[in-house]
Formats: structure tokens, sequence, C-alpha cells
């Protein structure tokens, strides 16, 4: 029988991603809430209650309230796309590649959070260095980073797209988060196993999809012996027995002569890369993905399917 599936906010940029992902699949029924009705209270709520798994796209309010509104309803597994719940301790964070174990913590998990865009490829970074002892304690980690414009859903994507819009932004790229309090450094923070936060400046540019996430690193600054090699040796020994996160050759790396944000648009798979010169005091690491694919969308579908093959 199909497993049934309601996306709770279905008619936002995320939610149309996934439900585009969904439209020709036969081993799932889609339940859906007509647009005109998508503040009937009561029909959310029992569709919410009538699926197998309800994925929220939603703010994180939205999100806290559908959960509550399912919380007495043991049929129901819920996949998340807030920020509500990233760092819960009862909910599972929805990255299988970020350790071993978490592809069967997802897939048994009633409750899953999908990872930020941002977060992913600088979690993807830093935790295999985390956990091989190569980042130490206290190490004052940065992150670069450029995304996509759809990144900031509906109204940023009218903003960059319509001239006329009465917000319009005319700037080919720009900086934000300038506070530097952004809602993505817990999460950074405990799936990256840091004891700090990292100091985090995101940005924008005037390209639709995909995302290039940047970790420079000082070498004189880890553990004895790092080194360009040692840290790309840890990150493919992370990364071994999976297909979705790649971790680019150090041959290839350097003949690469610049890193286009856009290469993985429309890819649901997120490529790594260490940068330097042998014999070099520094490195940067840098993820490439897709923004709405393996930062977004891509990464709900298949943290659904781990739940649906448990």
């Amino acid at each position: 029988m199909a497993s049934k599936i309601f996306i709770d906010g279905e008619h936002g940029t995320t939610g149309l991603q996934i439900r585009t992902r969904l439209a020709e699949r036969r081993d799932i029924e889609l339940l859906s809430i007509p647009e005109a009705e998508r503040r009937n209270a009561q029909m959310r709520e029992d569709l919410l209650n009538s699926a197998d798994i309800a994925i929220l796209c939603l703010p994180d309010d939205a999100s806290i309230q559908a959960y509550e509104m399912t919380a007495a309803n043991n049929n129901v597994r819920l996949l998340d796309a807030s920020t509500a719940f990233r760092v819960h301790p009862d909910w599972a964070y929805g990255f299988a590649e970020m350790d071993k174990a978490q592809a069967e913590k997802i897939r048994t998990a009633r409750h899953v959070s999908n990872p930020g865009c941002y977060p992913t490829g600088a979690i993807g970074l830093i935790r295999p260095l985390r956990a091989a002892g190569i980042l130490p304690d206290g190490y004052p980690v940065s992150v670069n980073a450029i995304s996509g414009y759809t990144g900031g859903g509906k109204q940023m994507i009218a903003q960059m797209e319509d001239p006329s819009h009465p917000e319009h932004l005319a700037s080919n790229n720009f900086l934000y988060g300038l506070t530097l309090k952004h809602k993505h450094l817990p999460e950074m923070k405990m799936h990256g196993l840091l004891d700090r936060a990292p100091l985090f400046s995101p940005s924008v540019g005037r390209f639709p999809q995909g995302m290039i996430v940047q970790v420079p690193l000082f070498l004189e600054d880890l553990a004895t012996g790092a080194s360009i090699d040692s840290i790309h040796a840890a990150l493919v020994a992370h990364y071994a027995g999976q297909d979705i996160v790649t971790v680019v050759p150090l041959e290839e790396s350097r003949a690469v002569p610049r890193v286009d944000a856009e290469e993985l648009a429309g890819q649901d798979t997120m490529k790594l890369f260490v940068f330097g010169t042998p014999g070099g005091a520094h490195v940067n690491l840098v993820a490439l993905l897709d923004n709405l694919g393996k930062g977004a969308s891509g990464a709900a579908v298949q943290n659904m399917d781990l739940m649906l093959s448990a």
C-alpha cells in the first residue's frame, strides 16, 4: 500500500520543489490542501494526522504548531524543514552522511529535522576534522558562503526577479546577517561538534540555485602534523561508502581554476574540495551544493526515503 505523504506548506519554494520531485512517484500517495484552503486549520490538522509522514515546509512557529497537532498520534512521523528542531535532542538531524550511524537514526526516528543549506556545507567540512582530532578545541572557525537567491523564498525571488517590486534588490551580490547572530549558528556548532560558535558570513548572489561554503584554516593552529594531505584523507575516510557526498581528489582540485556556485544546481549531491599549496601555511575547505537540492528539498526527499525504508 502506498505511503501517505502530506507536504504542509506545499505552495512555498521548498514545498513546491519537494512536490515536483515526488510528482511521478507511484510508491506514495500525496495528500494535498488546495491553496485557497491553506489557512483552514481543521483541514490542515486532519491531513497532518492522516499522513504516514508529514513534511513541514513552514516558518518555525507553524512547524511547532504542527508538532503539537500531531503529538498524540503515534502513527504520523514528521520531517521538518524549519529551524525549530535542528538542535532538539529528541529529533534526528537529517544529514545522513555526516556520521556512519546517522542514516539509521533517521530511518527509525519519529521526528526528523531537515538541515539548513549553509550548515549542510559547513558541517560537511568541519565535523570530519573534529571527529579525526585534526581541528582542535577552541579553534576560531570562520564560515563564508554564498547562496542562490531562491534560498530566501518567494519574497526574495520576487525582489530579485521583479524590477517593479517595491523592495526590488538590484545588487548582484550582497552580504547579510551582519549582526553575526544568524539562526544557523546553533546548528553549525552542535552538529559540527564545535565547542564555540563559528563566525558565519553569508551572502546572496544573482543566480537562482547553487551554493559555495568556505572554511579557511591555518595549518599551524591545527593538530600537530596537519597538512593538506591529512585533511583530505580525513574527509575521504569519513565519507567512504556512500554516493551523495563526493570528496574531490587533490590532483583534480589542483587543476581547478575556479569553482562555479551553480555547478550542482538541480542536483541533490554535494562536492567537497581541499584547496591549498603543498607545504603552504593554509588550506581552504570548500563545499559545493544546490541550496534547494542537498540544501533543502533534495535532502528532504532523501530523508523521507530513509524513513519509508524502516
